[in-house]
């Protein structure tokens, strides 16, 4: 799903700050790292920080020792970066790493823009996620380790396309976490392509597969997201989708999101205490974090009564039915 806002942008000024850091973070990053891979790492636009590649890198050779996954290609995200340049081009945050072949990449990525509600406040804004959250139904990202699943493809609508109408068709990668990650089935969380279908009548169609027992389907418009944010899942472009999914669809492999909650805590805590998070040895994008000041981690045990009691507190209401299409 989308969430509008109005978008913000961060400044050229923040993105050479943060790019400055670069040799330092390349010089921390692990000396087993393959020559070729090296050179992709740092904090500027295209590369992967230190940690982002030592965390995702370490979770894809265990589970390859354990035999859980045999693919020679692993995933990576790194949640702390912004979404889009000056531009208004979305900036890349996800990686897709195959030492085999030897060969990187970064493509874009949604984080979860979470909610605003009376008794709480962890939306996140369009531009760089402050909240984090493994609440179900907060609509946040949660950092950890995963390992992808099956993909289950679904009906969503139909759109118009020229002068024709065609079916949209959704592919959803789903995770498998662990520890704080391991509600992910519960959560609904996995990957998918960053576009969903704004439903806006139902149209006859008794011809279609998709029709329901009265011979409808629903009719929208398309509305592609790829450099805004998502419902707590990973979101792609056509084009990483595709490629990702080529790799990993009915091929398990591993995924590691950063910053996990104790990341965020502990950045949190160094900011605090007067101190950025490169003194007191951790790692925030720096672009993101002159955006957000302070992250948050909601743990599950404090969010979900709150979202729980905000759902017992919605009205009932009659099931949804889309007007006829003229």
């Amino acid at each position: 799903m989308f969430l509008t806002s109005s978008p913000r942008t961060v400044g050229l000024s923040a993105l050479i700050t943060a790019t400055l850091c670069a040799p330092l973070a390349a010089a921390n990053a692990s000396s087993d790292i393959p020559r070729w891979l090296q050179k992709h790492v740092g904090t500027g636009v295209g590369k992967i920080a230190p940690i982002v590649l030592d965390r995702a890198r370490a979770h894809y050779l265990d589970k390859r020792r354990s035999g859980t996954v045999k693919n020679p290609c692993y995933f990576a995200m790194d949640a702390t970066r912004p979404s889009t340049a000056d531009d208004g081009s979305a900036l890349p945050r996800f990686y897709v790493i195959c030492e085999k072949s030897k060969t990187f990449k970064a493509v874009s990525s949604g984080y979860g823009n979470g909610r605003k509600l009376a008794k709480a406040n962890f939306a996140n804004g369009r531009q760089c996620a402050r909240n984090f959250s493994n609440a179900e139904g907060s609509k946040l990202t949660a950092g950890g380790a995963y390992i992808t699943a099956e993909s289950r493809t679904s009906f969503k609508g139909y759109y118009q396309s020229g002068s024709s109408k065609k079916p949209f068709l959704r592919t959803f990668l789903l995770f498998d976490g662990e520890g704080e990650t391991s509600n992910a089935r519960e959560r609904a969380i996995g990957g998918h392509r960053a576009m969903f279908l704004r439903w806006q009548c139902r149209m006859e169609r008794p011809q279609s597969t998709h029709a329901d027992d009265d011979g409808f389907v629903p009719f929208g418009k398309l509305v592609n997201y790829t450099s805004g944010r998502s419902n707590g899942c990973t979101t792609w472009s056509k084009p990483a989708t595709d490629e990702i999914l080529k790799i990993a669809d009915g091929k398990p492999t591993t995924l590691y999101i950063y910053p996990s909650s104790k990341d965020i805590n502990a950045v949190a805590k160094a900011i605090q205490r007067g101190k950025s998070p490169q003194q007191a040895g951790h790692y925030w994008h720096a672009a993101c974090l002159k955006t957000i000041g302070v992250p948050k981690f909601w743990p599950k045990k404090t969010l979900q009564p709150i979202i729980n009691d905000w759902r017992d507190s919605l009205p009932k209401q009659p099931p949804l039915e889309l007007p006829l299409c003229k």
